[in-house]
Parts: C-alpha cells; sequence; structure tokens
C-alpha cells in the first residue's frame, strides 16, 4: 500500500482576502482618478495641445535650417508624450515624464551641445553655414551698378522682417526679402503703374518708413536665387536700383573672386575662404575641427601665460575657501554647541543671516564697501585709509576671500552642528573619566566622527567653490585687468569666470574654444572628487 505524503499549497481565492481586494479597489480608484473627470480631461487636452504646437512650431523653424535629426528627435518625443497620456497603461511614465523632459532640456541637452561645440570652431567670424556666409560676404561687398534701371518699390513687413514689393520695368510685381529673393507677388494691388501692395504682407505707410528709414536704406534684397546676380537696394524707399558685388562667386569650383584685384579666396576646409597668402574673408562658417580647440587651450604660447596663474589661483581660491568656512563654522558651532551658553538659538540665528542673502547681492555689497574712493571700510573702520580693496592684484585676492567666507561660514556652522549634535555624549564623558583633556577628546574623537559626515560636503564645497562664478563676478569682474594677456582675463579670475569671458566678452568670441575649456575643468573637478571620495571611504571604519 503506498502512502501520498506530498504537500500541496493551498489555493487561496483572490476573493476571500479581504486585504488583497481593498488594495485591488484602491489601485482601481487611483487609476480612474488619474484618468480624471471631464474638467481634468480638457485640462490635459490643452497642455497637450500646447505642446504639440511648440512641437510644430519647432519643427517649422528647424526646417529652414536643415536640421532633420532634430526634427526627427521632436517629433518621436512628441508622439510618444502623446501615446503616453493618451494611454491608459502608462500611468507611472504620467508623473515622469515632465521631470525627465525637463532634466533632458536643460541638463543633457546643454552637456551635449557644449560637448558638440568643443569640436568646432563656432565663434565670431563662423557662425552659420557656407551659403549664409557667401550671401554675407557678397552683401557686403555690394556696388551700385552705374547704369541699373529704377525699380518703382513699396516697403512691405512680413513677420516683424521687411521687404520689398518692386515693380518691373515690364510691369511685373516681385516681393522678397533679405531672406528671400525676389519672386513673383500674389494678388497684386497697383496704383497707377506702381505695386502698392500684396498677400501675405503688409504694406507700411509713409510714416512707418520714415521711422525706420535706417532699417530701409540698409534693407537688401537679392535679385535671384544667384548671388551673383546682385540685390536691390532703396536709398529713399520709393525707387530701388541694383546693385552687384565685387565679389564673384563660384560654386563648382567653390571660390570667391574679387572682380577688383584678381585675387581668389579658396575653401581650403577650414571654414573661411583663404587667399594664397593666408589671408581670409569673414564671416567664415562652423565646421569641425576635432580636437584643435582642447589643443590650443593647453598649448598655445598667447593663451598658456594666463591658463597657468588661473589654473593655480582656482585652486588656492577653492581650497581657502573650503579650509576657511570649515574650520570658522566648525569653532562657531563648537562654541555655541556649549549647553552653559545663554540665548543658543539667538546667536545661531544671527549666524546663519549671511546664509539667507542672496550670494550675488552680498557680493554687490561688499562691492560697494570695498571702494577704494568712498567705501564703508576705507572711510569708516579705517579711518579714511587708500587701502586698494579690488584694484589691486593680490588685496583684491584677499578680498574674494574675505567675502566668500563671510558668504560660506554659515553653512559650514550648520553643517558642523548637526555633525557635532550627532555625536553620542557617552563618548565625551568616557574619555573624560579616562583623563582625556579637551584638546584630545577633539582630536582624536569629536573630529574623526566628524569627517565622516563632513568630508563628502567639503568635497561638494570644493567642486562649488572651483566654479563660484557669482562671488568672483559681483565683486571684481575678475579684475584688476591684466592688460598683457591676449584674452580679456584679470588677476582674480578663475577658470570659469575665465571661460565667461573667452565666450561672451571681448571683440572676439570663441565658443568652441570656451566649450573645450569647460569640458577640461569638468574633467578635473571630476577627478578630483572621485579620488577624494575614494581616500574619505577609510572614514566610514570609525562607524
Amino acid at each position: 500500500m503506498t502512502i501520498d505524503t506530498s504537500t500541496e499549497e493551498p489555493v487561496t481565492d483572490p476573493a476571500a482576502d479581504p486585504a488583497r481586494t481593498k488594495r485591488q479597489r484602491q489601485a482601481r480608484a487611483l487609476a480612474d482618478r488619474a484618468s480624471g473627470s471631464l474638467a481634468a480631461l480638457i485640462v490635459k487636452l490643452v497642455l497637450l495641445g500646447i505642446v504639440d504646437a511648440l512641437a510644430v512650431y519647432a519643427v517649422l523653424v528647424l526646417i529652414g535650417f536643415e536640421q532633420w535629426i532634430v526634427i526627427g528627435i521632436i517629433i518621436a518625443v512628441t508622439l510618444f508624450v502623446n501615446w503616453i497620456y493618451f494611454s491608459g497603461r502608462t500611468l507611472p511614465a504620467k508623473y515622469l515624464t515632465p521631470g525627465v523632459i525637463f532634466l533632458v532640456l536643460f541638463q543633457v541637452f546643454v552637456l551635449l551641445y557644449t560637448g558638440y561645440v568643443a569640436f568646432t570652431n563656432y565663434g565670431t567670424g563662423h557662425n552659420g553655414n557656407k551659403d549664409q556666409a557667401v550671401s554675407s560676404l557678397m552683401a557686403s561687398a555690394l556696388e551700385r551698378v552705374p547704369d541699373s534701371a529704377t525699380y518703382p518699390v513699396t516697403i512691405v513687413e512680413q513677420g516683424g522682417a521687411l521687404g520689398l514689393l518692386v515693380t518691373t520695368p515690364d510691369g511685373d510685381a516681385l516681393v522678397g526679402s533679405p531672406e528671400q529673393p525676389l519672386q513673383p507677388a500674389a494678388g497684386v494691388e497697383f496704383d497707377g503703374d506702381k505695386a502698392v501692395a500684396a498677400d501675405g504682407w503688409t504694406t507700411l505707410k509713409f510714416a512707418d518708413v520714415l521711422q525706420r528709414q535706417n532699417d530701409v536704406t540698409e534693407l537688401s534684397v537679392p535679385f535671384s536665387d544667384d548671388p551673383n546676380d546682385g540685390a536691390l537696394r532703396t536709398p529713399d524707399g520709393t525707387s530701388a536700383y541694383l546693385y552687384t558685388s565685387t565679389l564673384e562667386y563660384d560654386e563648382a569650383a567653390a571660390t570667391l573672386t574679387n572682380t577688383e584685384t584678381g585675387v581668389v579666396y579658396r575653401d581650403t576646409g577650414v571654414g573661411a575662404f583663404t587667399a594664397d597668402d593666408g589671408s581670409q574673408l569673414l564671416p567664415g562658417w562652423q565646421i569641425t575641427v576635432g580636437f584643435d580647440n582642447f589643443v590650443r587651450a593647453v598649448t598655445d604660447t598667447r593663451l598658456a601665460g594666463p591658463l597657468v596663474y588661473v589654473t593655480l589661483w582656482t585652486f588656492a581660491f577653492a581650497i581657502l575657501s573650503v579650509a576657511t568656512t570649515f574650520f570658522l563654522g566648525l569653532f562657531l558651532a563648537i562654541a555655541f554647541n556649549n549647553v552653559r551658553m545663554r540665548s543658543r538659538a539667538v546667536y545661531r540665528v544671527l549666524m546663519i543671516l549671511p546664509y539667507a542673502v542672496p550670494s550675488f547681492l552680498s557680493a554687490l555689497v561688499w562691492a560697494g564697501m570695498m571702494n577704494q574712493s568712498f567705501g564703508f571700510l576705507n572711510q569708516v573702520i579705517f579711518g579714511g585709509a587708500d587701502i586698494p580693496w579690488l584694484t589691486d592684484p593680490w588685496m583684491a585676492k584677499v578680498s574674494i576671500l574675505i567675502v566668500n567666507l563671510w558668504l560660506g561660514f554659515p553653512y559650514m556652522f550648520l553643517v558642523c552642528t548637526g555633525a557635532l549634535q550627532s555625536i553620542p555624549e557617552e563618548l565625551q564623558e568616557a574619555a573624560t573619566v579616562d583623563g582625556a583633556k579637551p584638546w584630545a577628546i577633539f582630536r582624536l574623537i569629536k573630529l574623526p566622527l566628524l569627517l565622516v559626515s563632513v568630508a563628502p560636503l567639503l568635497i561638494a564645497s570644493f567642486a562649488f567653490n572651483f566654479n563660484n562664478f557669482n562671488v568672483v563676478y559681483m565683486l571684481t569682474d575678475g579684475g584688476p585687468r591684466d592688460s598683457a594677456a591676449p584674452i580679456p582675463v584679470g588677476f582674480t579670475d578663475i577658470l570659469i569666470s575665465m571661460v565667461y569671458k573667452v565666450a561672451f566678452t571681448g571683440q572676439t568670441r570663441d565658443y568652441g574654444l570656451a566649450s573645450a575649456y569647460s569640458i577640461i575643468i569638468f574633467i578635473v573637478v571630476a577627478v578630483i572628487s572621485i579620488i577624494a571620495f575614494r581616500q574619505t571611504k577609510s572614514l566610514e571604519e570609525l562607524n
């Protein structure tokens, strides 16, 4: 006789489990609420309509720049977002999607675009594409044809851009703008033999033409798609004349020839038309240059000098800022952590007041107080002294450290206060019983335990001060200026403020070089942070 000793799992009826049934009802109720009522549906449709409208507008704009990859990404993301919010099975994604989109737009895209620009020659004189460069060069060399016919014109406007409604000697009506060559106009209205209105264009009144006289006289409308055919320009807004360029463009040979001098400028692959003697015609166009910007950032003799002392000062500024703010904050935290001190709460509130004021505003106030001629420090504190707080290279560095100490110690004070209060009092009592002195207790017990929680924050503070643009820009603007430097850099500039000046100040703005510097800064800070975090792992053994 065989006895079956196997056991089987009992089959549980989901309906017999009240807790599970309750969770299912709650889940369905949550899904129903997420689906929303009619009002919620209308709001969803309106918001999605706005998103779709923005996407369509972006696609239409990018079509003119032939950015097909970006257009494809926008269309794919828009369709995906619509599917998420119209689907009933993507509840978690409905909450995650807005945050992810903003993260991609304001973080990921910025980082990727900065990386892309670092490998191009993007900057002053290299902003657009080759066709735009050709049009700009030929427009800058326009000269009036001596025997040009007179073209009656009417100043028109479309989307804020001026254009010309031209009547040809044969009686035909053409319309165009600086970006759109002349083409036959539709729905033309004539006043006698002159075209005065056309569909899609707004005719400017005489008073409006007078008010925008400078824009009208600078208006240049290409005669055709061939830039060698010249352009029409009007000196008075009523008659236009043909202007042709002294530069002749040969698209097949990729050359520009100066018809007056005979000099031929060729496309040599450097993003600008270049003559045999090395001279270039600017503007050029944007091209990919590989690692040239990175090589130039560290090997260009003109940039080497400023780069070295700016880098040294950046490290000194970041290290000294972290050290001074930490030790002052720690000292105050220890002082106000003493239970025998009265009104500790009031003192702590006073200590964090500098942290509550925006840093840029505090820096501006300090800049006024440190003014050499009428600043509060010189006139009141030092009795009319003439201390060059912001104009002497070394005093300006000291001033920045003082101001940054004022701005940074409250944060360290708060952090150290919390860390000290988390250390068990039993450890100090035991050490005191064993005869340890206060300094030994602090050095051997409190400080190591304090660094366990504070060390990562010190690393983060170093990274922040390494790129602390606000205090430098608002207090000294990087000055005093180093007149010997080939770039607009000063003695108190740190790397990030130097990058800002390379990119956005001066007569020549080099976005490619600035982006390369930004990537180098990121790598330096990342390497230092990784090494520092690995070193702080040894502190975890204290716990």
